[in-house]
């Protein structure tokens, strides 16, 4: 079983105490977001998982308990999301130079083949064109040669919950011919610096720029890191047609990450997530910000 941590908010960020418990333990609870009373009890010892993804923007509260999760047998890789916006889109994010240090910093205790750079979503605006990107594609690129081997970019979906809060910002949605120019501009830079370059759900074919599509819970890098081959994870059916990802077991809760960034997908309002489901935040309860109501049925997943 492969563990995604998360997509749902950012456990590396603000609930790693919380995570490490889980593992002692060897178990959590997962509430089904689609169905509130059916809850997921997940395995979690060390010979069931076959790989700890971690989803992040700020590693660093993490990096102290990383050792230990390791020691304690579990494999796994960070996809780093690390892009150039400023307090507008991310206004919980560290700056762009404090990211940068944090990433070389992880890079080097965890291996660059475990530190996924992700550069997503790609926003574009009347100040935030092509060439905008471009030029700060670069200056990262530049920054993290040497600190990862691949970068996974994406451009911004359209998602209904989001428009209202990104009206401010003047986006604008982006044509395949738009992606293709800003996706070839990226590839020059990528293969100067070393880095291999990949989309991530994105129906568009951009081999003729070299980039190929790539699977951010990737079984192929799994099985390098763990140095076991792996199979029976076939497509995760519960994401996008577009998407890649291998088959995996999300154990976050939806409206609980406080970086605030306006694009995001997984928060419903971010000004009600330090009033609401992050208050209930325990590091010792088996659930994530949620508490077991008494009607749930609780199964135990293969």
């Amino acid at each position: 079983m492969i563990i995604s941590a998360s997509r749902r908010t950012d456990i590396p960020a603000f609930y790693g105490r919380w995570l490490l418990n889980r593992l002692k333990a060897g178990e959590v609870m997962v509430r089904n977001p689609m169905q509130s009373k059916q809850v997921s009890r997940i395995i979690l010892k060390p010979e069931h998982i076959d790989a700890l993804v971690f989803w992040t923007k700020n590693p660093e509260p993490f990096l102290p308990i990383l050792p230990e999760i390791d020691a304690m047998g579990y494999s796994g890789y960070f996809l780093f999301t690390l892009t150039p916006y400023d307090l507008r889109l991310e206004p919980g994010v560290p700056p762009v130079e404090e990211r940068i240090r944090v990433f070389r910093k992880l890079s080097a205790l965890a291996g660059r083949e475990r530190v996924v750079w992700r550069y997503d979503p790609v926003i574009l605006t009347e100040t935030m064109g092509a060439a905008w990107h471009a030029s700060s594609f670069a200056i990262l690129a530049e920054a993290l040669a040497g600190y990862t081997e691949r970068c996974i970019i994406s451009f911004l979906d359209d998602y209904r919950k989001i428009r209202n809060r990104m009206r401010d910002i003047g986006y604008v949605n982006i044509g395949k011919e738009e992606m293709a120019d800003i996706a070839g501009r990226f590839a020059g830079t990528a293969k100067s610096f070393d880095i291999a370059l990949f989309t991530c759900s994105q129906d568009i074919d951009l081999s003729h720029c070299g980039i190929r599509h790539s699977s951010c819970v990737d079984v192929e890098l799994i099985g390098r890191i763990s140095g076991r081959s792996r199979g029976g994870n076939g497509k995760d059916r519960s994401q996008r047609r577009a998407c890649g990802c291998a088959e995996s077991r999300d154990i976050g809760s939806y409206d609980t990450c406080m970086h605030g960034c306006l694009y995001c997908y997984a928060v419903s309002n971010p000004q009600k997530v330090l009033s609401g489901a992050a208050a209930l935040y325990d590091p010792d309860y088996p659930m994530l910000c949620d508490r077991l109501r008494g009607d749930e049925s609780i199964t135990v997943p293969p």
